[in-house]
């Protein structure tokens, strides 16, 4: 048996890489720790010198006497032309600085779509002209409430019916409007017409117009018919919406399930209190204009196509015709042999 050979390994000792100490990453973690304990002091420091926000002021019409809670909602007056009335507006501070609040009066209108806005500090000709407070500005200590007298003077030729308007509060960028309802005394017409009814896909549009002297709460009722039969019936509802006397507004009604294709009469009705009523009515046609458009197209090219078949089928009518000689005279090929013949013979 030959004898067992092998080879020896020699270890040569080198360079062997170092593991970090646990004092060498403390050191490097240091400033990351010290860094995050700064941030979180200072966010205690700032949580501590901040004053949480306190309550708002308030502005409303004071209470008609002990015991009334929290006042009025709103002003309502009532009185002749050439008389002055007379009421107070309360002003609640309930924060711990004072708070100076400027007062002006205000006409109020509707916006476009029947909301309830006042007019700016030199556009008031009514209510909002008429009123005067006993200081323009007040300052309310902290957790105080001041009580401002406020007076209405109607003038002689003020014509009767609603004026509505409101008493605006402003401080620091802030603005309160306090609604007043100022009623002229004199006869009260309620008056109120739909315009401009249009259907336009799945929404009626339509405008509501107060011709009268007295503020609306219109109630709205809408039905729709086609060529089949009834289409639509809603009845009477109340809008979200107060109209003031001389204003106008554009709203919307949804009609989800409107016909894909059908001719419809759609009617429109609204009444409000004091007997005011109006009534308007459009035509609408319903057409599927994508499928209607597809198939007029698909026609059209049929057409074109049968027409450029049919011109390029007599175009190669006419080349043939064109194109042929006279048939040959058969007497005359009979005449030629005979004449040859008879050559040959001489």
């Amino acid at each position: 048996m030959p004898p067992l050979t092998g080879h020896a390994t020699r270890l040569v000792p080198g360079p062997v890489a170092a593991r970090p100490s646990a004092a060498r990453r403390l050191a490097r973690a240091l400033p990351l720790l010290a860094a995050l304990w700064c941030t979180l002091a200072m966010a205690a420091v700032a949580g501590a010198t901040e004053h949480p926000a306190g309550p708002a002021w308030t502005a409303q019409p004071a209470a008609n006497g002990p015991g009334q809670g929290e006042g009025r909602p709103y002003f309502y007056l009532e009185g002749l032309p050439g008389s002055v009335l007379e009421d107070r507006l309360s002003v609640t501070n309930p924060g711990p600085e004072p708070v100076t609040v400027r007062l002006r009066g205000a006409d109020a209108y509707n916006t476009g779509n029947g909301g309830f806005a006042v007019r700016g500090a030199h556009g008031s000709t009514g209510t909002g002209a008429w009123l005067r407070t006993a200081s323009t500005e007040v300052t309310v200590p902290g957790r105080t409430r001041a009580d401002v007298p406020v007076s209405f003077t109607v003038p002689e030729d003020a014509r009767p019916g609603d004026h509505p308007g409101a008493i605006v509060a402003e401080s620091g960028g802030r603005s309160v409007g306090v609604r007043v309802q100022l009623r002229v005394g004199g006869p009260t017409l309620a008056a109120l017409t739909v315009e401009d009814v249009t259907v336009s896909g799945g929404t009626i549009h339509y405008t509501l117009v107060n011709r009268g002297n007295a503020v609306l709460v219109p109630r709205l009722s809408v039905s729709a018919d086609g060529v089949f039969g009834t289409l639509l019936r809603r009845g009477a509802r109340t809008l979200p919406v107060e109209l003031l006397p001389g204003q106008r507004v554009r709203l919307t009604e949804p009609w989800r399930d409107a016909p894909a294709l059908d001719s419809v009469t759609v009617r429109l009705r609204v009444t409000a209190a004091g007997g005011a009523h109006g009534e308007a009515t459009v035509s609408a046609a319903f057409v599927p204009w994508a499928p209607v458009t597809g198939g007029a197209l698909l026609l059209l090219a049929a057409v074109a196509a049968g027409v450029y078949g049919l011109r390029r089928r007599r175009g190669s009518l006419r080349g043939a015709h064109d194109g042929a000689g006279p048939a040959p005279d058969p007497q005359q090929h009979s005449d030629e042999r005979h004449l040859v013949k008879a050559g040959a013979e001489s």
